[in-house]
């Protein structure tokens, strides 16, 4: 098996994201783990050897695989280099266009939680107070 990166210069943002994302999700998981570790009740052994030595086990296999992934498998590498292709392609909103957008989804949130309102307040409690569903 060669070490050489699959398709070096391509990719690299999503890459580099990648590799990001899944050194935070390990990250988070190797500190769940190392909490654990103390509540399973080892007995006589020191627990901060345990934990140091899982943790280090976890990193390096989960490091192995993220490189493995990210860098060597042609799938998963012809995957990222595509996504990247086609994010380039994507027509981004203008921040213009994002506030305008912005404004009208909070509007009318604000316009439909009134209504229900109204609604909950002229109709539906009259209505449960005269069959005495309401005290």
């Amino acid at each position: 098996m060669a070490f050489g990166i699959y398709k070096q210069g391509q990719g690299y943002w999503t890459r580099l994201m990648t590799a990001i994302a899944g050194g935070t999700i390990v990250a988070m998981g190797v500190a769940w783990m190392w909490q654990q570790i103390p509540n399973l009740g080892l007995g006589s052994s020191k627990t901060i050897y345990v934990q140091g030595g899982a943790t280090v086990a976890l990193l390096g296999f989960c490091g192995w695989l993220l490189y493995y992934l990210v860098c060597l498998k042609p799938k998963v590498v012809d995957f990222l280099i595509a996504t990247e292709g086609e994010m380039k392609k994507v027509n981004w909103s203008t921040r213009r266009e994002i506030m305008a957008s912005t404004r009208v989804v909070i509007g009318l949130t604000f316009f439909i939680a009134v209504a229900i309102f109204v609604l909950d307040y002229l109709i539906f409690t009259p209505f449960f107070r005269w069959i005495k569903v309401l005290g």
